[in-house]
């Protein structure tokens, strides 16, 4: 009984000193919603009540725009089908530095 405590006392000490080591590293790195939250909280400011929350729910709701760099990709895509090899590969470099 003694050992299994004095294991989790160690493993517990363990676990909080990598986890403030980790921190003092930098500042974890803030997720997609995170980010989103933040940019949404930027917009909002002045409204309040319920127009504030419709507001809120309707940005975090709303999907991100795919980047011109991926849209670009899938167009070329669409169009390099049927050929193959270098071929593909000179439309594709040419299509995608349009």
């Amino acid at each position: 009984m003694k050992k299994l405590l004095s294991l989790i006392a160690v493993s517990f000490v363990l676990s909080t000193g990598l986890s403030a080591v980790a921190h003092a590293a930098g500042e974890p790195a803030k997720t997609t919603q995170q980010t989103k939250m933040g940019a949404c909280n930027k917009e909002a400011e002045g409204k309040k009540g319920d127009e504030r929350k419709a507001f809120m729910k309707q940005c975090l709701s709303a999907k991100a725009e795919a980047p011109a760099q991926q849209t670009k990709m899938k167009t070329c895509n669409v169009e390099a089908k049927g050929k193959k090899g270098d071929e593909r590969k000179a439309f594709m470099k040419e299509c995608l530095s349009k």
